[in-house]
């Protein structure tokens, strides 16, 4: 009977051991190998990872594992060669005693990071241009996806190699949400996967300058700093309006403001004074004069003393003058007739 029970533990031991998951394994953007442990469930614990390429021939463990809850959940393994994701990717996942070895073709699971740098904007053309920019590109094919006023999404297939789309006489008047995506082409192998969708950029009637569509997250953050920006300006003004003030009170510190004269009785009677008074007043010197009349001498008194009479009528040395009388000279009246 032991020997029964021995042989039939024997065969169902294996069963009743616990069976490590399925390793998913995918190349992201040329970079490193991600590999997964938990799309079907959560593991049971932390499992110890090797993986290699077939031209590497040797194990080589996670350089860096991928946690959940503090469970491990998978690795990314990077690698320097982009060849080798053509070559057969090995895994093992161990458990103790226990380990699982599974092999991988990776050349066509390649996740391409969503482009970068994409843009939107109005060209001479009169046309609408869509610019993004995408590693690789000469193995890159894109898609671009596009609406028009929150209508349905329409998809347009872009050839390998492009990183621009153009849209034929868009509407003046309508908006714009504009999306890309890309995965390797066939060129490189064709990758079974594409990248994820780039942050949309609009353009239109809300936004015209082709930026990207803001999230709602940041539109609520906004409502936070509206207050403040309010309060900034409202200080900003206060500021500018005295500084102005300020320039003003110094402007009429330099140049006075000439009061407009007040024309009052008293203050003409003082200013004809004043007036008078400067008009009058002697701004020069001049010696003083005397004047003095003279009379009238004989004719015979007038012959002897002639030169005498003469220089008499003016006195040089104080300044007399003589001045004639109205008086007619009687030698000159006519004889009176009987």
């Amino acid at each position: 009977m032991s020997i029964r029970l021995c042989l039939f533990f024997c065969l169902i031991g294996p069963v009743l051991a616990k069976q490590l998951p399925d390793v998913d394994c995918v190349v992201v953007h040329l970079q490193y190998v991600q590999c997964l442990w938990n799309k079907l469930e959560a593991p049971q614990g932390n499992y110890t990872f090797y993986g290699w390429f077939f031209k590497e021939k040797k194990m080589t463990a996670c350089a860096r594992y991928l946690s959940e809850n503090g469970t491990n959940i998978g690795c990314n393994q990077p690698y320097t060669n982009l060849i080798n994701r053509f070559h057969t990717f090995t895994t093992t996942l161990v458990d103790g005693s226990n380990n699982r070895t599974q092999t991988h073709d990776l050349k066509n699971k390649v996740i391409l990071y969503p482009p970068t740098n994409v843009t939107i904007k109005m060209e001479p053309d009169s046309n609408l241009w869509l610019y993004w920019n995408q590693t690789n590109s000469s193995c890159v094919e894109s898609r671009v996806s596009y609406r028009i006023n929150n209508n349905e999404w329409e998809t347009t297939q872009i050839s390998v190699g492009k990183q621009s789309h153009c849209i034929n006489l868009p509407c003046s008047h309508c908006r714009y949400e504009a999306k890309v995506q890309s995965r390797m082409d066939n060129n490189c192998a064709r990758s079974d996967f594409w990248s994820g969708w780039s942050e949309p950029v609009v353009w239109g009637s809300n936004n015209s300058t082709g930026k990207p569509a803001k999230d709602p997250s940041q539109t609520g953050s906004m409502f936070v700093w509206t207050p403040v920006l309010i309060g900034v300006g409202f200080i900003t003004l206060i500021l500018l309006v005295m500084v102005l003030l300020h320039h003003e009170r110094i402007r009429i510190i330099l140049i006075p403001v000439v009061p407009k004269p007040a024309l009052t009785s008293h203050n003409i009677e003082d200013w004809l004074e004043k007036g008078l008074k400067q008009s009058f007043k002697p701004n020069y010197n001049e010696r003083a004069c005397t004047v003095r009349e003279y009379t009238q001498v004989s004719q015979s008194d007038s012959e002897s003393s002639a030169s005498s009479t003469s220089s008499v009528t003016t006195d040089q040395t104080d300044c007399s003058i003589s001045t004639p009388t109205n008086e007619p000279d009687p030698a000159l009246l006519p004889a009176p007739q009987f």
